[in-house]
């Protein structure tokens, strides 16, 4: 979808982007504070945040409860939702054009009014504990945060972090929202078809009631590599596994589409190195890589499922095509078919508001740039197979890595497994 960016900066000292998306039926709004788990006072309070964004449509100025609201808010389709990170507090909403303004408003009232009580606060905790105990039987969820921590990052366990609840009171949750929902912390993207009504956005945002407050950094951790970490469970008949290669900087653009081809070389599809050939094996269902792209780090992160009978083969096919990849083995035919394929999926990712505001937030809720959307097909263009090589060598021979696993299998099979995929050594 075309569409034009204007950054602009509110009296308060809030700053964001509105994205002009001619003839667009719907507005997508998001406000972000830098709020997130790792902003806790202290440790024993790690949760708040989650908690905090699970009244942020509660009790607030104008409404007794999160029912009215809610009722209020969604009567002509509207839709909200809140996220929270290690970093961000995230509050979206879509609305269709002919009431922008009262959506708005209405977010409006329960960012920046909330009426925090106890009755809510136990009810919510109640509700997070609950999600986060759902968590504990999703061995994907328990994978990623225990290797988080055994890299080095401040991070505790899922069951550390359920363990926090029953620390935080209401007077915590007062001082947490205090600290963090300040204009300056404060970052929106508001998309739609907003050409004539800016200056009523900016108006209406100005009028938040907001301290104005400071905008706080982004930890940084120092990372190292860790050896192998099991989590034992005795029904987990195969393995569920997750390893990450980390850098310890922020990719450029140019090298998100990099790593973009990267990865569909590897396992994008069923003609991919290591997914194409663990299928036509018969080792795996599926076998997924992404990048996770930070402020401070950036990490290659594979994952899947496997049984303990075919974990050695589906691992040594990992070792072997990851170190063809890192030794000069991409071939001119697989570099273009993965530019290819990353434009045309660079494509298909624009077509809705939604999707547009997704693309700007990952870098601008970061770092504050604007990462233009009209030359990705320049920069998608101009990768060469040495670029997707060296970016690969340079997660592997990082220095920085682990592997995380699920199961009910000895821990001996899964030091040998680690070991196989530590190609810098």
């Amino acid at each position: 979808m075309k569409h034009e960016v204007q950054e602009v900066t509110l009296k308060n000292g809030a700053r964001g982007l509105l994205i002009d998306v001619p003839n667009a039926g719907v507005i997508n709004m998001r406000i972000q504070f830098r709020a997130g788990m790792r902003y806790a006072k202290k440790p024993e309070l790690y949760e708040i945040a989650h908690v905090v964004e699970h009244l942020s449509f509660g009790a607030n100025a104008r409404y007794r409860d999160e029912q009215a609201y809610e009722a209020d808010f969604t009567k002509n389709g509207a839709y909200h939702n809140a996220w929270t990170s290690d970093f961000s507090v995230v509050y979206e909403s879509e609305c269709a054009d002919f009431e922008w303004e009262r959506i708005l408003d209405l977010n409006s009232v329960a960012i920046a009014t909330p009426k925090f009580n106890n009755a809510e606060l136990k009810s919510e905790k109640g509700t997070v504990r609950a999600e986060l105990t759902g968590y504990l039987n999703d061995y994907i969820r328990l994978i990623w945060p225990r290797l988080q921590t055994a890299i080095g990052e401040d991070t505790p366990s899922l069951r550390e972090r359920l363990s926090t609840l029953s620390n935080i009171e209401l007077r915590d949750i007062r001082e947490h929202y205090r600290r963090t929902h300040t204009a300056k912390n404060m970052r929106f993207i508001i998309t739609g078809d907003v050409r004539h009504k800016k200056r009523q956005i900016v108006k209406m945002l100005e009028a938040w009631e907001l301290e104005e407050g400071t905008e706080l950094g982004i930890p940084n951790d120092a990372l190292h590599t860790s050896d192998a970490v099991l989590i034992r469970r005795k029904d987990a008949s195969n393995i569920t596994y997750g390893f990450s290669y980390v850098i310890p900087r922020r990719l450029s653009e140019r090298e998100m589409r990099i790593s973009d081809c990267l990865n569909h070389i590897v396992t994008g599809t069923m003609n991919s190195r290591i997914l194409g050939k663990a299928r036509k094996l018969g080792l795996v269902y599926g076998v997924s890589s992404y990048l996770s792209n930070s402020a401070h780090n950036s990490s290659w992160d594979f994952d899947g499922e496997v049984s303990p009978e075919d974990a050695p083969a589906l691992f040594d096919l990992i070792r072997n095509e990851l170190s063809s990849v890192i030794t000069g083995g991409v071939t001119d035919e697989e570099t273009e078919a993965a530019k290819t394929y990353t434009l045309g999926r660079y494509q298909i990712g624009a077509q809705t508001v939604s999707q547009i505001s997704d693309y700007y937030a990952e870098s601008y809720f970061v770092t504050g740039e604007i990462e233009g959307y009209d030359h990705a097909k320049e920069l998608i263009s101009s990768i060469t197979k040495e670029d997707i090589m060296n970016l690969a060598l340079e997660y592997i021979s990082s220095g920085i890595s682990a592997l995380v696993a699920v199961s009910s299998c000895e821990k001996a099979l899964i030091n040998a497994l680690s070991e196989k995929i530590k190609l810098a050594s």
